[in-house]
Formats: C-alpha cells, structure tokens, sequence
C-alpha cells in the first residue's frame, strides 16, 4: 500500500486527506494509507468559543453557498441538516459623518446602478457625478489589456476615486485584509478585469444579465460553528484509518534514498516515509520546505505576505446597543476617524442578526474586525487595550453604552494572504515546481481563494493530483 502524508491540518488538509482516502465513495483497495500532521490543533483557522452560553466562531463565521464546494462537503458528510442559512441582507458603510445603507446590486463592491440619493449620500455630489459617467459616457481603458491589473486603479479609472475609497476598498479589501490598490483582479475578481479594460460601461458589463444560479441564501453557516466542521472531517478521516497527529511541526521534508520511499517528512515526532505528500501549509512555511529542493518555488511563495487581523466579540445587554433596522454589519473605510483617531476596526457584524439561532432574549452579539496589511496598530495593543478599543468604537457607530456583559479577543497572526498583482503567475509557478519534483502538491489559503469553498477545493485538486501521480508512477 502506498502512503501519502499530508502536512497541515487546516480545512485544505483535512479535504485533501478526505479526497485521498476515497472523497464521497470512501476508500476502495487502491486507497493509500494517509497520515496527516499539524503543528497546533486541526481546524486551522476555522475555530469556535463558548460566548455567553452559545457556540460563537472566531474564525471565519459562514460561507459563500453558491460557490459548492463547502455545501457539497457537508452534504458527503452526512450534515446537511446543520446548515443554517444567513438570517438578513444588506449591510451599511460608514460614509461622511454617518451609516449609510449600501446600494443594492453591489458587485464585490462596485456599483452595477446608481441611485441618484444614494450616490450623494455616500460619495458627496462631485464623487456621484464621476460615477454616473460610466453608464452615459464610458472612460475607455487607458492602456492596452494586461494579463493583470490591480483592482484599484482599475476601478478609479472607469468609476472615480470615491467609490474605490467608500465602497471597493471596504469590502475587498476587508474580506483579504489588504488593501484593493494592490490586489489582483484577476485572481480575486476575473470578471471585473475583463470589464475594466474595455472601452464600454464597467456597471453595465458587471451588472446580472439574468437571476440564474442567484436561489437560495448566499451564505451559510453551521448550526453548532464553522469551527465544527474540522471535526466533523476529522471523524471520518478517524473512520478510514487516517492517523491526525497533532501538537508536532514538520522540519523538513527531503527525498528519500534510493530504492526506498521517494519521501522523507521529519518532525518532532520522528520521520515518516511517503510515497507522496500534500503541503497544507502557510506560504511561509511551504516555502521553507520546498527550499531545498526548487528555490525559485520557494521563492515565489516567500513573494506572498500575509496580514494578522484581531477579531472582538462582544456581549451586550440589547438595551445598551442601538442597532440600524437592518443588516448584517458595517463596513469602516481605511483612515475613517473615530473617537480616538483613525478607526482601528474594519468592520463590526450583528452576530445574532446574521445568523438568528445565536439570538437570546436581552442581549446583543456583536463581533468587531480589525487589522489590515498595512495596519499593525492591532500588534502593538495588549487584548485588554483591544477589547475597550472596540466598546469605544461601537460607541461611536452604535451607541453602545455601559460595560460590555463579555469580551472574547482572538487574533490571527499572518492569516490573510495578500493575492497582489501576478498572483496567479506566481501561483502556477509554484504549482509547477511543486509538480516537476514528482509525488508532491501544495493546498491552502494561498493559492486559488482565501474563503473556505476555495480551500476545499484547493485541498481536494491536490489529493487528485497525488493520486494521478501515483497511479501513473
């Protein structure tokens, strides 16, 4: 029997472990024994806490329905049932001095229609006039098409600085924890490159043509947490004879010697010969690894930061916290001042809104975002400076008053990979080196999507590959 180990125990391990002992069919007799090793706990980012009686994810808290893979997943695992889907729309913008409700049709930011109000209100009257140009008087591109281009420009060239500032930069660039002037609109959002360099409308081209694949919840979560569902994979995994072992950080993976197994993967726990292996690592610790073996591989995932967010969750007393009549959240543009300076927050989310079986009578979920790649300001804060940072600054927004009943801070150092201008050529390069040394593929957040439906998806093609490698050899 062949083995295959899988470094990492993130959700893209997890997948790649499941899909390398049979995926949904389960394992048949041509199924390679797998062990999979992670140096903290499995789960990776994906991890819950108990915040006043309920399960509260510190983590990511939901994902993307429309895109199958996470759905698909917890359907092969038998917990379809658990799935809960988002309870309200919408979601508001910090813009000149107050909330300001974002306009419907938003395309990851970028305005398909314009309300005339609503432009005003959020982009003052010079910022809503620049907009509107796009749908009666287009901007041509004022280059050829390039193969990539940052989403930023991109998007003031056709439409103006304001609404990159308002609108695209919030939420992009909240979602990377990045910042759009240097994120890759080919690898975060295709269409919008396609649409940006053309001569015609950028809201016209990025606007539905039709309702098709729009049924059902955008999001989703899990009943008992997103954080759940490592478990739930890793019980399986359990099932099929996959030995998780965790606690132990792997030190080097080098080849084999001759006539042995091709690979060697030595940790604090011992070394363990594979035939093949997956890296469900960090850039930066893939990098590492590869070294040795392709250094123009490891030089391209060293090309790949990453940002450390900090994320609050705060109880209150529902009486205490005035929340607008609807929405899930609010996003808080970068340089924004607030009570005490430029707002550390990025975002704050109604917790027990979004997501209504966390709701209790009298009291108030809320879950504060904060830190960006260019903002350390989080860093250089102890978790108590952190926690009355975010009452003050949901004072500001919300009106929170008294004491919070509760404060949980958790922080995700070097979380978010930047996908900065020529992600995708990086990432093939990579992928190739990877491939070129035989029985070896790379998965994760990294690569191909920072949302958990990606990373499955990342974990699992990297499974396929290993085993095509194997049968083949």
């Amino acid at each position: 029997m062949t083995h295959v180990v899988v470094v990492g125990g993130g959700i893209a391990g997890l997948s790649a472990a499941y899909e390398l002992t049979g995926g949904a069919g389960g394992p048949t007799p041509a199924t390679p024994s797998v062990t999979l090793v992670e140096a903290a706990d499995l789960g990776g980012k994906l991890r819950s806490a108990t915040v006043g009686g309920r399960t509260v994810d510190v983590g990511p808290d939901g994902f993307l329905a429309r895109r199958p893979e996470a759905v698909a997943l917890v359907g092969e695992l038998g917990a379809a049932s658990a799935l809960a889907p988002v309870g309200a729309t919408g979601a508001w913008v910090l813009a000149r001095g107050r909330l300001r409700r974002l306009p419907a049709g938003l395309a990851l930011g970028v305005p398909t229609r314009l309300r005339a109000s609503e432009a005003i209100g959020m982009l003052g009257v010079r910022g809503a006039l620049r907009a509107s140009v796009d749908l009666f008087a287009p901007q041509p591109a004022r280059r050829s098409p390039l193969p990539d281009r940052a989403i930023g420009p991109l998007v003031a060239d056709k439409l103006g600085r304001r609404v990159v500032d308002v609108l695209v930069d919030p939420l992009v660039g909240g979602i990377h924890a990045g910042r759009v002037r240097d994120l890759s609109a080919a690898a975060v959002f295709p269409p919008l490159l396609d649409a940006g360099q053309g001569r015609g409308s950028l809201m016209r081209a990025l606007k539905p043509t039709s309702a098709g694949g729009a049924d059902g919840p955008a999001f989703v979560t899990l009943l008992d947490g997103v954080g759940s569902l490592p478990g739930m994979v890793a019980a399986v995994l359990d099932a099929r004879g996959v030995v998780c072992t965790t606690g132990h950080c792997v030190l080097a993976v080098r080849r084999g010697a001759a006539g042995a197994q091709r690979w060697i993967v030595e940790s604090a726990a011992g070394s363990l010969g594979a035939d093949a292996v997956v890296l469900a690592t960090p850039a930066a610790a893939t990098a590492s690894l590869l070294a040795p073996h392709d250094g123009d591989g490891a030089a391209m995932l060293r090309a790949i930061d990453a940002a450390s967010v900090v994320v609050v969750t705060l109880r209150y007393r529902t009486e205490e916290v005035t929340l607008p009549e609807e929405g899930t959240g609010v996003l808080i543009p970068a340089g924004t001042n607030g009570p005490d300076g430029a707002y550390l927050a990025t975002a704050a989310t109604f917790l027990d809104r979004k997501w209504p079986h966390l709701a209790r009578d009298g009291e108030t979920l809320l879950r504060v975002s904060a830190g960006r790649i260019d903002d350390a300001r989080p860093d250089e804060l102890d978790d108590a400076a952190i926690a009355a940072r975010a009452h003050d600054e949901l004072a500001a927004l919300l009106g929170a008053s008294g004491s919070p009943l509760e404060v949980l801070v958790t922080r995700w150092p070097h979380a978010f990979p930047q996908y900065r201008v020529n992600h995708l050529v990086r990432v093939e390069g990579i992928e190739a080196a990877a491939a070129s040394l035989g029985g070896l593929a790379v998965a994760g957040a990294a690569y191909r999507g920072v949302g958990i439906p990606a990373c499955i998806a990342s974990g699992r093609a990297a499974a396929r590959a290993v085993r095509s490698w194997l049968t083949q050899s």
